[in-house]
C-alpha cells in the first residue's frame, strides 16, 4: 500500500507546478489583438462600466435596506477601498500591458493556481453583472410602458414562484444581451465609439439628475423624523459599503484591455485614476439627490430616481431619467461583454482554460468564439434568474481579486527582475579564470591592503560580495542587518513572501473578531480586545518584515506610492468587506470554486503553457570548482540525474586535475 504513495520529491513536483508563475515575453507590446485604443477611450470605458445599474438600481436599494441616506458614506469608503485596488491595477497594467486583468497579474507574481481562481470569479463577476444589468435595463424600460411588457409575459407565457428565479422570462434582457453581443464582436474600436455615443448621453442626463434634483431637494428628508442621517449606524453603512462594491467593479475593464491600448505605460493609470474618481463623484452627488428629494424609507428600489420625480410631479423628468438609466446601463453591457471574453482569451492563451477561447478573428482582432458563447451563457442567465440574487453575488468576486492583486503588488515590488537574477554564466559563455591577486588590490583600492593567503583573498571577494548582495531587491537593508541577522540566510524575496501570507492570515483574524467577535462568537469584552490586539500586532510585525527589505529601483512606469502600505491597507479592508457579506453569497462562493478546481485539475493543469518551459530548464545547473592556488576557475556542466551525476562530476575535477 504504502508503495502506491506518492514520494516526497513528486510532491514537491506537484506543489512547484501549482506556484509557478507565468513567464513573459522579452517584447511586452507584440500582440494577435489590436492596438487601437487611445486614453479617452480607456477612460469612457471604465466610467462605462462603472456608472450603470449601480447608480439607477443599486442605490435605492442600498439606502431604502441597509443604510439609508448614509449610502453617501458607504460609497465614499467603498470608493476609497477601489482606489485603493486602482492603484494596484494601474501599477500593473503599465508594468504588464497584456490583457487579463486579475488574472494576468496574479500569474506573473504569485502562482498558476491562485491565478486561475481569481481569473475563474472574474469570469462568473463579469457573467452576473452582465445578466444583472440586462435585468436592470429591461426593468426601467417596462416601467416607461406601465409594466405592459411584465404583463403581457405572465399572461401569455406564464410564471413561476422559484427561489432565486425571476417570477417570469424575461425575454426582453436576453434580447438585448445578444443584440450587444453582435455589436461587440465587430471589433474593439466599434466598441469603444458605442460606449462613447451611450456614455456622452448618460453624463448629459446625470448633470441634469443633480442640477434639478438639488433644486427639489428637501432637508427635512434626512431629519429625525425620518430617523436622522444613519438610520441603521455605523453596521449599516459598512454592510452597504460591501454592497456598494458592485459599483465600482467595472474600472477594471481598462486593466483587462490594456493589451489594446496605444500607449498603456501612460493610458492605464491616467484613466483608471480618472474614471474612478469621476465615478465616485457621481454615485455620491445622486446619492445625496435621491435621499433628499423623497424620504429614503420610501423609495422603490428597482426605479428609485425616475419614480422621484414622478412622486414629485414631474413625470416627464421622470421619462428623462428612465431614458438616461438606458443609456447608461447599455455602456455597462458593453464593458462586461468587452472583458469577459478578453479574460477567457488570457486564460486560453496560457493554456489553463479550453483552447478555443484562443482563437482570434483575423479581421476584427477579437476573440470571437468567447465572445458569442459568453453572450448567449449571459442572455440565459438574464431570461431565468432574479436580479436580487444575481447581484448578491458580485461583489465577493470583487474584493477577491482585489486582494490577490495588492498581495501581488507587494510580491513583485521585492521580487529580482530578469537582470538581477542573471547568473555569471548567463553574461558570459566563456569564463576567464579570475586573479585573485588583482581583484584584491582592486576591491581595496586606496587602503592598498596585502592579503598573504588565499583564504585570506577569497573571504574578502565573498565579504564583498555579500555587502553588494544585501542591498539588490529582496535582500535585507543593510541598516537593519546587525539587528535581524537571522533573515539573512533566506532567499530573495522568500522573508517577504512568507510575510505576505501571514499578513493575509492575520487580516482574516482580525477582521473575523471585529465582524462577529460580539454578536456571533459572543466573546466577553477583555477576550474581544485581547484577540484584537494580538492579530493587530501579528499584522503590523508582518508589515515591519516586508518594509526591511529592500525593494525594486524605480521604473518609468506609474508605481503605487507607499508599498507595502497601501497594498496592505487594502487587503485588510477587502477582507473585511467580504467578511460582512451574506453566508448564502459564501456558500455559492465556494460552490463555484469547487467547480473550477475540478477544471483546473481536470484540464488547465495539463495544457499550462509554463510546461514546456518547465521541461526545457529541467536538469540544467552550475558547478563551481575552486582550486587553492593564485586563480580561480569556474567550470560549467549539465547535470545529468543519479549515477550519471557523480560520474559526470567526477570527470570535471579529473580534468581540471590534469590541467594542473
Amino acid at each position: 500500500m504504502g508503495n502506491h504513495l506518492p514520494s516526497g520529491a513528486a510532491m514537491v513536483r506537484f506543489c512547484h507546478k501549482l506556484n509557478r508563475v507565468k513567464t513573459l515575453e522579452d517584447d511586452l507590446m507584440e500582440t494577435s489583438l489590436k492596438r487601437c485604443l487611445s486614453t479617452v477611450d480607456l477612460t469612457l470605458l471604465g466610467v462605462g462600466g462603472m456608472v450603470g445599474s449601480g447608480l439607477y438600481v443599486l442605490t435605492g436599494t442600498v439606502a431604502k435596506e441597509i443604510a439609508g441616506p448614509a449610502v453617501i458614506l458607504s460609497y465614499l469608503i467603498a470608493g476609497f477601498a477601489s482606489l485603493l485596488a486602482a492603484f494596484c491595477y494601474a501599477e500593473f497594467g503599465a508594468r504588464v500591458p497584456k490583457t487579463g486583468s486579475a488574472y494576468m497579474f496574479t500569474y506573473v507574481s504569485v502562482g498558476e493556481i491562485w491565478a486561475f481562481l481569481i481569473g475563474w470569479n472574474v469570469i462568473l463577476e463579469y457573467m452576473i453583472g452582465g445578466a444583472a444589468v440586462a435585468r436592470a435595463w429591461s426593468g426601467y424600460l417596462d416601467s416607461m410602458f406601465d409594466h405592459k411588457i411584465k404583463n403581457y409575459t405572465e399572461t401569455h407565457i406564464g410564471s413561476w414562484n422559484v427561489p432565486f428565479l425571476a417570477h417570469y422570462p424575461d425575454f426582453l434582457a436576453a434580447g438585448i444581451l445578444l443584440i450587444a453581443t453582435a455589436l461587440i464582436s465587430f471589433g474593439a474600436k466599434v466598441s469603444s465609439w458605442l460606449n462613447h455615443i451611450f456614455a456622452g448621453i448618460s453624463m448629459a442626463i446625470i448633470l441634469f439628475i443633480l442640477i434639478f434634483g438639488f433644486i427639489l431637494a428637501e432637508p427635512k428628508n434626512w431629519g429625525n423624523e425620518y430617523g436622522g442621517f444613519v438610520p441603521y449606524g455605523f453596521s449599516g453603512v459598512m454592510s452597504g459599503t460591501a454592497t456598494c462594491f458592485y459599483a465600482f467593479v467595472g474600472f477594471d475593464v481598462i486593466a483587462a484591455s490594456t493589451e489594446e491600448a496605444r500607449n498603456p505605460q501612460k493610458a492605464v493609470p491616467i484613466a483608471t485614476a480618472v474614471s474612478l474618481g469621476l465615478a465616485t463623484a457621481i454615485y455620491v452627488l445622486v446619492s445625496a439627490v435621491l435621499t433628499l428629494m423623497v424620504p429614503w424609507n420610501s423609495l422603490v428600489p428597482d426605479s428609485a430616481l425616475s419614480d422621484a420625480f414622478y412622486r414629485r410631479g414631474y413625470s416627464w423628468a421622470g421619462f428623462i431619467v428612465a431614458a438616461g438609466s438606458i443609456c447608461a446601463m447599455n455602456t455597462v453591457l458593453l464593458s462586461n461583454l468587452f472583458s469577459l471574453p478578453r479574460i477567457a482569451y488570457a486564460m486560453a492563451e496560457d493554456g489553463l482554460f479550453f483552447q478555443f477561447f484562443a482563437k482570434v478573428n483575423p479581421t476584427t482582432k477579437v476573440p470571437i468564439i468567447g465572445i458569442v458563447v459568453f453572450g448567449i451563457l449571459m442572455a440565459f442567465l438574464s431570461l431565468i434568474f432574479d436580479l436580487e440574487a444575481l447581484v448578491q453575488f458580485l461583489s465577493i468576486g470583487t474584493l477577491l481579486a482585489y486582494t490577490f492583486v495588492a498581495a501581488s503588488i507587494i510580491v513583485l515590488r521585492f521580487q529580482q527582475d530578469k537582470t538581477e537574477q542573471s547568473h555569471p554564466e548567463d553574461q558570459e559563455p566563456k569564463p576567464q579564470p579570475l586573479d585573485i591577486r588583482a581583484a584584491g588590490e582592486r576591491i581595496v583600492g586606496e587602503e592598498m591592503k596585502e592579503y598573504e593567503s588565499f583564504s585570506d583573498k577569497l573571504q574578502l571577494v565573498e565579504t564583498q560580495k555579500k555587502a553588494k548582495e544585501r542591498r539588490e531587491t529582496g535582500h535585507l537593508k543593510a541598516v537593519f542587518e546587525p539587528y535581524l541577522k537571522f533573515l539573512s540566510d533566506f532567499y530573495p524575496g522568500e522573508v517577504v513572501t512568507i510575510a505576505v501570507v501571514l499578513m493575509m492570515v492575520f487580516s482574516i483574524c482580525l477582521c473575523s473578531i471585529l465582524v462577529f467577535g460580539t454578536t456571533h462568537l459572543h466573546l466577553p469584552t477583555w477576550c474581544f480586545y485581547l484577540l484584537l490586539v494580538i492579530f493587530l500586532i501579528g499584522f503590523l510585525v508582518s508589515l515591519f518584515f516586508i518594509w526591511v527589505h529592500e525593494q525594486q529601483k524605480k521604473i518609468a512606469t506609474f508605481e503605487v506610492p507607499l508599498v507595502p502600505l497601501i497594498p496592505a491597507t487594502s487587503i485588510l479592508l477587502n477582507v473585511y468587506l467580504m467578511l460582512k457579506l451574506n453566508y448564502m453569497t459564501w456558500i455559492r462562493f465556494m460552490v463555484w470554486l469547487a467547480l473550477g478546481l475540478i477544471v483546473y485539475f481536470g484540464y488547465g493543469i495539463w495544457h499550462s503553457k509554463e510546461n514546456l518551459h518547465d521541461s526545457k530548464s529541467h536538469g540544467v545547473t552550475a558547478r563551481y570548482v575552486v582550486f587553492p592556488s593564485s586563480s580561480m576557475e569556474e567550470t560549467v556542466q549539465q547535470i545529468q540525474p543519479n549515477t550519471q551525476d557523480s560520474m559526470g562530476r567526477a570527470e570535471i575535477i579529473d580534468d581540471e586535475t590534469q590541467n594542473r
